[in-house]
């Protein structure tokens, strides 16, 4: 539901910012426009996955396609790095060449803006903290309302000021709250697609947990990946000389690695020798 009302308030947002910045000849309004359309986009993607990733696992997708949430938030923060060059490109042009802007529709405009970007803002934002592409939705509608906001306050000094120069420098500075906003999740975007140890995720705390288990001399071949955005995975060979553990001892620890360290997904194999599953498994990495 959130997505459906994000979705359609932005998309008539961009229509009336699109409109009233070619009537108005702002740059800022039609640069504002350009980013809620790729929000809108971004929306769209973020609930597309959010649908497939609650499809069943298959033979050939096993994990089911979870992953689709970190090509998402890829994804979109992505197409937000494309919107800055394209943005910054017009600004430049617009500072040798200024025009004039119809101040009072921009800023009537701009201030509709920061309500529908700040209301399905809110609508993303109890489930920001744990999955990086609700948060990726999150973080394209916060910035948007605060660039809003400063096309509100542009617009205001063009009316008392005549300085025509502030509306392509109100562009510039949309550009750098874009890319404040959106580095992060470009970076850990970047970091999940290349099956990272999560950010909120101690690697070497996991390490300790598991070395600290009853019986268990060693372990190596220890892999944390995330198979979503709100999903993580393990796998690690234990090495107990005393033989299996027995069933306890996996359930055990493998529910306090959920608890603890939210990770969902633990796999693991009991070895008796370190040396014999050294030869079988050399390239060990944690």
């Amino acid at each position: 539901m959130a997505f459906a009302i994000g979705v359609t308030l932005n998309l008539g947002f961009v229509v009336a910012e699109t409109i009233f910045g070619v009537l108005s000849n702002s740059t800022a309004l039609l640069a504002d426009a350009g980013h809620n359309l790729g929000d809108v986009l971004g929306l769209l993607v973020a609930w597309a996955a959010v649908g497939l990733s609650k499809r069943a696992p298959s033979r050939q997708f096993t994990y089911g396609l979870h992953g689709s949430s970190i090509l998402a938030a890829l994804f979109n923060a992505a197409f937000l790095f494309v919107a800055i060059g394209a943005i910054g490109w017009e600004a430049v042009q617009r500072f040798s060449n200024p025009e004039p802007v119809a101040g009072a529709t921009v800023m009537a405009v701009a201030a509709t803006g920061i309500l529908i970007n700040g209301a399905t803002a809110w609508l993303f934002a109890s489930g920001r903290k744990g999955d990086i592409n609700i948060k990726s939705a999150f973080l394209h509608m916060a910035a948007d309302a605060v660039v809003s906001a400063g096309v509100v306050v542009g617009a205001f000094v063009i009316i008392y000021t005549r300085w025509l120069w502030i509306d392509p420098l109100i562009s510039v500075v949309i550009c750098g709250v874009i890319l404040w906003s959106s580095w992060g999740l470009l970076r850990t975007s970047v970091q999940m697609s290349l099956n990272a140890v999560p950010e909120h995720i101690d690697a070497a705390a996991v390490r300790k947990f598991l070395e600290d288990r009853p019986g268990v001399a060693q372990i190596h071949d220890l892999h944390i990946w995330p198979i979503s955005t709100t999903e993580t995975a393990l796998t690690c060979h234990l090495v107990i000389p005393g033989g299996h553990p027995g069933d306890a001892f996996l359930l055990q620890a493998v529910h306090q690695l959920k608890h603890d360290f939210a990770i969902g997904h633990a796999t693991f194999q009991i070895e008796i020798s370190e040396g014999s599953a050294r030869e079988l498994a050399p390239e060990s990495v944690i």
